[in-house]
């Protein structure tokens, strides 16, 4: 069995695959202060509840943008399941070429996210990641890894407006009506809503004509089903495309015992 994990500044998104099937997945937060153990006695109770044996587990994968949290799990995974995890960075075949000024500053989660987005959908295509950070990845009719856009998640963008303003507040988001709101609340859930749908929609325009192609477009991530519900510029919502991308990209490396 191979575990993945994708380590995000909010959450850490982990799979088990049992052969090519992912088996069972959680999501964990994100806490740069839990230790290697309180990690591994977390893990190791959920496979159990799972019905699944921690001993059956016979390699690891992490894709992480967050370095200090990187080494924890590595220690965790060394420790309690008695594998080397392979870590997604330098060195490691991913089968995507990258065509960026500094291939490097790519994210390890945007290239996993490609490596999957390929292999399920084909070329050309356009990933949109709704994370801590929303992220888009253009994915040429070749294959090549283009390049994209970073712009502030749902999420932040949504505390920023409690933290930077007197009266307004922490709201629920939740997908409204209509965009009129009738109250302080509603009007702000439509402002974070629809606006957040016109972000999306207006960088997915411009990118296809950058592109100079018809992508396909294909969001995941925690808020992808809740964007996706109110835009039609949204193809498919592919929630597990990274842990399926280490999946690829652990095969491409090793032979999983």
């Amino acid at each position: 069995m191979l575990l993945a994990f994708d380590i995000g500044n909010t959450q850490i998104v982990t799979g088990l695959f049992v052969g090519d099937r992912l088996a069972a997945d959680w999501r964990f937060q994100t806490d740069r202060q839990k230790t290697p153990d309180e990690y591994g006695i977390l893990l190791k109770s959920v496979l159990q509840d799972a019905s699944l044996d921690p001993q059956s587990v016979r390699a690891a994968i992490i894709s992480s943008v967050v370095p200090p949290v990187t080494g924890i799990i590595q220690r965790m995974i060394e420790k309690y399941f008695r594998v080397e995890p392979l870590l997604i960075g330098p060195g490691i075949k991913t089968g995507l070429s990258i065509k960026c000024e500094n291939p490097r500053e790519v994210g390890a989660d945007r290239v996993v996210n490609a490596v999957a987005g390929i292999k399920r959908y084909g070329a050309p295509l356009i990933i949109v990641d709704f994370g801590t950070a929303t992220t888009f990845c253009a994915i040429g009719e070749n294959g090549d890894y283009l390049g994209g856009a970073i712009a502030p998640g749902v999420a932040i963008s949504s505390e920023a407006l409690f933290e930077r303003t007197a009266k307004l507040p922490r709201i629920e988001l939740v997908k409204p009506k209509g965009v009129i709101g009738k109250n302080t609340i509603h009007s702000m859930q439509s402002g974070l809503y629809f606006g957040y749908i016109g972000l999306v929609e207006g960088i997915i325009t411009r990118m296809k004509q950058e592109m100079h192609c018809h992508p396909k477009v294909v969001a995941t991530g925690g808020m992808a089903d809740w964007v996706a519900d109110g835009t039609s510029f949204i193809d498919a919502v592919d929630p597990f495309l990274t842990l399926e991308g280490l999946k690829i990209i652990y095969h491409l490396n090793e032979r999983i015992p």
